[in-house]
């Protein structure tokens, strides 16, 4: 069921503490940790602690989390100091669009010059 813990979702691990990630923000609705595969100098993923499959369900049905997941990500700019010189949110939605996790995610990427289009 939509909001409810996944156990077969490793984000949701991630939020119980069953799987280890390198946090750097947490609140009580949202998670923020280090992607372990950086795309950027700066690759932090935050997460709404609820499980939702993609940004535009958790929108759906929860939207003052997903208002809280993009404040997250603004603090998380500032916090590692790319949010002067420009940064990156973005959310895959789908498998076609590069989404691995099924449980929504913004990234969070900055500390050198993102191209546009993105690709």
């Amino acid at each position: 069921m939509a909001g409810e813990p996944q156990a077969d979702c490793l984000f949701c691990k991630i939020v119980s503490g069953d799987v280890p990630a390198t946090v750097v923000r947490e609140t009580e609705t949202t998670v923020a940790f280090r992607d372990i595969n950086p795309q950027a100098p700066t690759h932090v993923l935050v997460i709404p602690k609820v499980h939702h499959p993609d940004a535009a369900s958790l929108a759906a049905a929860e939207p003052v989390i997903l208002a809280d997941v993009l404040r997250e990500a603004g603090e998380v700019a500032r916090e590692e100091k790319i949010d002067q010189s420009g940064y990156r949110v973005v959310f895959n939605t789908g498998s076609g669009a590069g989404q691995t996790v099924f449980h929504a995610h913004a990234h969070v990427l900055g500390g050198r010059g993102l191209q546009w289009p993105p690709g």
